[in-house]
């Protein structure tokens, strides 16, 4: 049973996988009926935590979708128990297009991604903007972790499904971060390979 599949199954959906041939193969994520929002596991906390961005979609009044990238350090999107994410929402280039939207349809996706092990997680939820005023202890466990510049709210976002998706199509990407800690480990080998080969070379003459 999914939460997730049972939000994102519309009609549409299930006429074009009864003319694929995968209306049976998806049909079990579907029995026992809806069983209520998906739950963020170990599994899916620790991804969250681990990553430095994510996508973040929203509906506008007209019904168009609009997506946007946030990021900062790894950690800073808090998964506060088994239901909720949140984050301090910093100020961008101003044109507040996700806080508008979020006036009219507080229906929301979260697209999760590492590239370096070809991972994603989907997650659907409704999310609500918290004055900074409003929950003084939430904006301060938020503080902690967070994207540098101004906070200018809080958004919570209460989940209602949760699908991890598989690695096809996902080409393998690196962060300067990866690149470095990759780089290092072959650096120190070169240099210990080099110590041996000017030890060895030092000892020729002794023979």
């Amino acid at each position: 049973m999914s939460r997730f599949a049972h939000l994102t199954y519309t009609a549409p959906v299930r006429e074009v996988q009864q003319e694929q041939g995968s209306l049976a193969a998806n049909d079990r994520r579907l029995a026992g009926g809806d069983p209520g929002p998906d739950v963020l596991g170990p599994a899916e906390r620790e991804f969250v935590g681990e990553l430095d961005g994510f996508y973040l979609a929203t509906v506008n009044a007209d019904g168009w979708p609009y997506l946007q990238y946030r990021g900062g350090p790894p950690g800073f999107v808090h998964a506060l128990d088994e239901h909720t994410l949140a984050f301090a929402d910093v100020r961008g280039n101003r044109q507040y297009l996700s806080a508008g939207n979020l006036r009219t349809d507080d229906r929301v996706a979260l697209f999760f991604m590492q590239y370096s092990t070809r991972t994603r997680l989907k997650v659907l939820g409704r999310a609500r903007t918290v004055a900074l005023d409003a929950e003084p202890a939430l904006a301060a466990r938020l503080a902690d972790v967070r994207t540098d510049g101004r906070v200018e709210r809080l958004l919570v976002i209460d989940v209602e499904g949760v699908d991890w998706n598989c690695p096809q199509h996902i080409t393998p990407r690196f962060t300067v971060a990866e690149i470095e800690q990759g780089v290092g480990h072959l650096q120190a080998r070169i240099e210990e390979l080099e110590r041996e080969n000017r030890r060895l070379r030092g000892g020729v003459g002794d023979s």
